[in-house]
């Protein structure tokens, strides 16, 4: 019963999660023209992201929640978090200079290729079995993600290989964070391992803007604030909340499970660009969505479920041996 509960659960904060970054394509669109460029947009999400990350840290230890003693911490642990934080600043970066480059459809269906790259990888380290029932559902996934971003935009950027190669390589760094995320720093509690990426990200952003001379454009919502909605709009409900989630998933479920419920964001992305920015969706994009969704169920009833015991609360302490296996 708890094995059951746990997966619930976990399939239930990916889902939320997926939805909340399908957000993110139309949120970064209008960013960038309020005059913001990809890199001052992921430096302010990954900065109020934090920010949020650190009030919910806060909220936990007035209940009670032990600190995490960052010393007693060894060197895998800290180069595994360290492999986070680069992967957090390529996948987004890339990402979302391809959302400005091509249409989100597009982007989306680059991104998405990860699932299945999550798959081998986590068959190739033996984290899981790809067994009949999850291969059917993974090509059940694929194929709708598939129909539903290429099945009828009517609108926006076309297509451009190098936006599209971004996106591909987004995909990859995605993968690798969510292989990571399972088994790459087992005593980092979830709610700490977010703060970190998001905080690394948000510190390798502003350092980019520095060097690249962007700063005076990473500070024009304060001269020009109709661009702060968006800004934190993107910093708490599409990156500390959904982040959080996220992890909380891929440590309850895995990462295969993780990677195809999480077909539900292109679903919620192609919506949204075609309500608000006339990105339009087709009666192939409808059957699609279904497929992604059947996909999504299908694998809850394959594979191995995630070991007793080795999915983290938001709100809870662990210790290393509680949380052995997980990431």
């Amino acid at each position: 019963m708890t094995n059951l509960r746990g997966r619930l659960g976990g399939s239930l904060a990916v889902a939320i999660a997926a939805s909340l970054f399908g957000t993110l394509g139309p949120a970064s669109r209008f960013a960038y023209d309020a005059g913001l460029t990809p890199l001052t947009f992921v430096l302010w999400r990954a900065s109020l992201g934090m920010l949020g990350m650190l009030a919910i840290l806060a909220f936990f230890r007035a209940r009670g929640r032990v600190r995490l003693r960052w010393t007693a911490l060894d060197r895998r642990t800290l180069a595994a978090l360290g492999a986070a934080v680069v992967a957090s600043l390529v996948l987004n970066l890339a990402i979302f200079t391809a959302f400005g480059r091509i249409s989100i459809a597009l982007a989306l269906l680059g991104l998405y290729m990860y699932p299945a790259l999550v798959a081998i990888g986590s068959v190739a380290i033996g984290e899981e079995r790809l067994g009949r029932g999850r291969l059917v559902a993974l090509v059940l996934a694929l194929g709708g993600m598939a129909v539903v971003v290429l099945g009828g935009t009517g609108g926006g950027p076309g297509f451009e290989l190098a936006g599209f190669g971004l996106a591909l390589l987004a995909a990859a760094m995605q993968a690798i964070y969510m292989v990571l995320g399972r088994r790459g720093f087992p005593a980092v509690p979830t709610a700490e391992a977010t703060l970190v990426v998001l905080g690394g990200t948000a510190l390798g952003y502003l350092v980019l803007t520095l060097v690249t001379g962007s700063l005076d454009v990473a500070l024009l919502p304060f001269r020009s604030p109709s661009a702060l909605p968006i800004l934190v709009w993107s910093g708490i409900g599409g990156a500390a909340i959904p982040t959080l989630l996220f992890l909380v998933g891929i440590r309850a479920i895995g990462p295969t499970r993780a990677a195809i419920i999480s077909l539900i964001e292109p679903v919620a992305g192609a919506t949204l660009a075609a309500l608000l920015l006339a990105e339009l969706l087709g009666p192939l994009q409808l059957v699609g969505g279904i497929l992604v969704l059947a996909g999504a169920a299908l694998i809850q009833r394959g594979g191995e479920p995630a070991e007793p015991g080795t999915a983290v609360r938001p709100g809870t302490a662990a210790e290393p041996s509680e949380t052995a296996g997980v990431a």
